[in-house]
C-alpha cells in the first residue's frame, strides 16, 4: 500500500498555496513551476479540491486559487479524500470477501482485521494533521535553512580581512 502521486501532489500544492495566499490568489502555473508538477495535473487536482470546497477559484486577471477555509480547518485526510486517493491496506477494498474457499464461498482472510485496523489508524493520523501544521513545519524548515546559509556565509569569510586604520602612512 502506497500513497500515490495524486495524494502527494495535492498535499504539496495545498501547502504551497497556503504559504503564499496572503499576497492574493495563487496561480496554478506558479505552483507548477515551484513544485515541478504538471500544470494539467494540477488543474485536475484543483478541480476536485474546489468541488470538495477546500479551495476557491478567482477568475480573470490577478485570479488564481485561495483556500476556502482556514488552513487549521483543513486536514491532510480532507485533501487526500478530495482527490479520490484510496487509502486501503486490505486486499478486498473493505468488502470482506478477501478469502475465497475451494467451494467458492467467500469470507474474510485471516489478516483482514489487521489491515482494517491499519486503515483506521492511517485515517485517524491524517485527520489529526492540519494543513496549518504542515505550513508551520515548512516555515520552520525554511527559517532553519536560511539560518544555516547565513552561518555558512559568515564562516567562509576570510580571516585575513584588511582593517583600515586612520594613521597616516609615512615613508
Amino acid at each position: 500500500m502506497r500513497l500515490t502521486t495524486k495524494g502527494r501532489f495535492a498535499v504539496t500544492a495545498m501547502i504551497d498555496l497556503a504559504l503564499r495566499q496572503q499576497s492574493g490568489p495563487v496561480t496554478l502555473a506558479t505552483i507548477s513551476e515551484r513544485q515541478n508538477i504538471s500544470l494539467s495535473y494540477l488543474e485536475q487536482l484543483f478541480g476536485k479540491l474546489r468541488r470538495h470546497e477546500l479551495v476557491d477559484s478567482i477568475r480573470g486577471p490577478g485570479g488564481g486559487y485561495t483556500l476556502a477555509r482556514l488552513a487549521r480547518n483543513i486536514t491532510v485526510a480532507d485533501i487526500i479524500f478530495a482527490v479520490d486517493e484510496p487509502l486501503d491496506a486490505t486486499s478486498c477494498g473493505g468488502k470482506e470477501n478477501c478469502n475465497i474457499g475451494r467451494n467458492g464461498s467467500m469470507g474474510k482472510c485471516m489478516t483482514h482485521e489487521l489491515w482494517s485496523t491499519l486503515n483506521r489508524k492511517m485515517v485517524d493520523y491524517l485527520d489529526s494533521v492540519s494543513l496549518q501544521d504542515l505550513v508551520d513545519q515548512e516555515r520552520m524548515r525554511q527559517l532553519h535553512e536560511a539560518t544555516q546559509a547565513q552561518i555558512a556565509v559568515r564562516q567562509n569569510r576570510s580571516p585575513d580581512v584588511l582593517i583600515a586604520t586612520s594613521r597616516p602612512v609615512t615613508a
